[in-house]
């Protein structure tokens, strides 16, 4: 088991390496957050002792369930599913450093509110839906900038970035389209200066299409099933600069 996840991100961190290289980015522009949806924290456990160190879950019972094998490992937890208001004390006494799904300014004022009452802050970012598709959560691109102008009045929430989930499709340029959507609301959020906000990161991109996101400005890469799960490619498909 530790041998093949060790073997799986070596590979996703060449994938990424090779990616920054084609587009002239720096490497450390990219961060990689492993989606540990459904994995054990046994399994988590060797990804952290083997220099990874931030993590993102999308259930909060599994945060729970995880929270004591994992605590007393250095590593930063974010949280990428959809987060239901009444589940927001749950992230706050888990050490959730980054929730990455604020789509909404309900859930933001409450969150707010909890934060108030602890007398802490936290980093979010927006979650927008790109693809347009009624199944996945986010706020409509068009309504993105206003729901940031409005969250910003909230002090205790950081607003560090976006953060999409790209259509389902093999076709790489309707993936695109969803990232390019991404960068455009981060590059006029920029142009706005609005007070308080500080849209550096990108969260875009997973396992199959993450290529195309650090293409498009991505900075942090949400891969799960392509280090937690099976092979996909060859080690030369990676490893080959030439392709």
């Amino acid at each position: 088991m530790k041998e093949n996840l060790l073997h799986n991100l070596k590979i996703i961190n060449q994938r990424i390496k090779n990616a920054c290289i084609r587009t002239g980015r720096n490497v450390d522009e990219v961060k990689l957050l492993l989606a540990t949806k459904t994995v054990s924290a046994e399994r988590i456990k060797i990804a952290l002792e083997n220099g990874e160190t931030l993590i993102a879950e999308n259930k909060v019972q599994e945060l729970k369930e995880k929270y004591e094998d994992l605590k007393n490992i250095p590593h930063e937890n974010h949280f990428i599913g959809h987060l239901q208001t009444n589940k927001i004390k749950d992230i706050l006494k888990y050490d959730v450093s980054c929730v990455q799904s604020v789509d909404r300014l309900e859930l933001a004022e409450k969150l707010h509110q909890r934060l108030l009452t602890e007398g802490r802050t936290m980093d979010i970012f927006i979650q927008v839906n790109t693809s347009n598709e009624e199944s996945k959560f986010g706020i409509h691109p068009d309504l993105a900038i206003d729901l940031v102008k409005k969250v910003a009045e909230l002090n205790s929430l950081r607003i560090r970035g976006l953060m999409t989930i790209g259509l389902f499709s093999a076709e790489t340029e309707k993936v695109r389209a969803c990232f390019k959507i991404l960068k455009n609301l981060q590059q006029e959020i920029i142009r706005q200066n609005i007070p308080d906000v500080e849209v550096k990161e990108l969260s875009m991109g997973m396992s199959g299409d993450l290529e195309t996101a650090i293409e498009e400005g991505s900075t942090m890469v949400r891969v799960g099933t392509a280090v937690f799960g099976e092979r996909i490619y060859p080690d030369s498909y990676y490893w080959d600069e030439g392709k």
